[in-house]
């Protein structure tokens, strides 16, 4: 597999992974709940991470991922699947790029937009659109800067905001409009980041949160507030853990659950040093306040919320080589976080997506070692444990996933190992 280093930040290569948790970060679709998913696409965990969550179609303010990745957090897609039509994943069409790492949006008319990412070592500004209904990909207006690692965040007027990434995006911003299917700058970041997370709050603001700064050093504390009625960005809140490669979950009473991540600090084993610590923000005060910490430290996880409120968290890396299997639900009634099923596999730059019948679908990531996973799983909130859901068309690491429309999810691109970078995608009919 081919990966690179970020402009200005040192690492050590060892075969297939970098110093920092030795393992190149998931695409920020992953990991951030239902309404983070829905917008963006991973988680993404992020993301999440979705990532989301991410975060169906409409412009109501939610979340941004991932994943990953739009409707109020206890809102599902509705399915539309016949009755004969069997669960598990077939091809798609293809995307005109190989791309990894990139964003996953679904826009309010139902198309996808996926933007930017790496094709092998270098950074994408292209961006193209998937149509539901015909199952292709077509391209769209590029960026106006090359960006990787970055966050898309679906506006309540529709628009999709951009920010940040690697290198040359640093603290840059810039807006999709839909309706013209081009790209236009916006205001910048206070600071430049990548590996951050950007949730849609309630009020229709986006929150920016930690991330890896643009010079070496340790990740960051900060966070800031995008306003699409003027355009600009402005400093909110710090966190009280220096985190990147975390998730961000908008909850039901808009507060916001960051958790995990890494804190770009060396742990002992010479890669990065994985998070347990959780904390809330709440848009009222602008203030970020510590709620419970997770059982297990993780970094390149998946969160998920769950159509009860609760939050999902599945597996990611901790401060070994080797992903975890562990999960955990997070309940914002009590702060609390507790123990649930563990996946058969241990599995980090996955992605986790809520489907219209309540489960989660796990699918991809990487185990350890040289491997990548094409095997998926389902989680059960009401038995509190994972069962097969089959495999992909191909293995994939740090693809993305995002809910169609119709209950559908379509992954695309991502890493099948060796120096490859994917182009193909495929749909999971649950």
């Amino acid at each position: 597999m081919t990966i690179r280093c970020r402009t200005a930040r040192t690492f050590t290569w060892r075969g297939l992974a970098p110093a920092r948790l030795r393992h190149r970060p998931v695409s920020r679709a992953t990991s951030l709940g239902l309404a983070g998913l829905l917008a963006l696409l991973a988680v993404a965990g992020c993301s999440g991470s979705s990532i989301t969550a991410s975060p169906t179609a409409g412009a109501t303010p939610t979340p941004t991922l991932t994943t990953s990745s739009s409707a109020s957090p206890s809102a599902m897609p509705t399915s539309v699947a016949s009755p004969t039509s069997k669960p598990g994943f077939s091809p798609t069409g293809s995307m005109a790029t190989e791309r990894s790492s990139h964003t996953a949006t679904l826009l309010s008319d139902g198309r996808v937009l996926i933007a930017g990412g790496a094709d092998k070592s270098l950074p994408l500004a292209s961006a193209e659109l998937y149509e539901p209904k015909t199952g292709t990909f077509s391209p769209t207006g590029s960026m106006t800067t090359l960006r990787d690692y970055h966050t898309a965040t679906l506006l309540a007027d529709g628009r999709v905001l951009m920010a940040g990434g690697i290198a040359s995006a640093g603290a840059s911003a810039e807006l999709y409009d839909p309706k013209t299917g081009s790209f236009s700058p916006t205001g910048s970041m206070t600071t430049a980041r990548s590996g951050h997370t950007a949730t849609l709050l309630l009020d229709g603001r986006v929150l920016i949160a930690g991330g890896s700064p643009a010079s070496s050093g340790t990740d960051l504390r900060s966070a800031e507030l995008y306003d699409p009625k003027t355009g600009k960005f402005s400093p909110t809140g710090s966190m009280a853990t220096a985190r990147a490669y975390h998730t961000a979950t908008l909850l039901s009473d808009g507060r916001v659950l960051i958790a995990g991540g890494t804190d770009g600090t060396s742990n002992a084993s010479g890669g990065s040093t994985a998070l347990a610590s959780a904390e809330l923000y709440e848009p009222k005060t602008g203030k970020f306040s510590p709620t419970g910490s997770m059982a297990t430290a993780r970094a390149y996880h998946t969160a998920t919320l769950l159509s009860d409120g609760r939050i999902l968290f599945a597996g990611g890396l901790g401060d070994s080589t080797d992903a975890l299997a562990s999960a955990e639900l997070y309940d914002p009634t009590s702060g609390k976080f507790s123990p649930t099923g563990s996946m058969a596999m241990g599995r980090a730059y996955h992605t986790a997506t809520l489907l219209s019948d309540g489960r989660v679908l796990i699918a991809g990531g990487y185990p350890g070692g040289n491997a990548v996973l094409a095997s998926a799983e389902l989680y059960d909130p009401k038995t509190g444990a994972f069962s097969s859901a089959g495999s992909m068309t191909i293995a994939r690491r740090s693809p993305s996933a995002t809910v169609l429309s119709d209950g559908r999810v379509l992954i695309a691109g991502g890493y099948p190992g060796g120096n490859a970078v994917l182009a193909s995608a495929e749909l999971y009919e649950p």
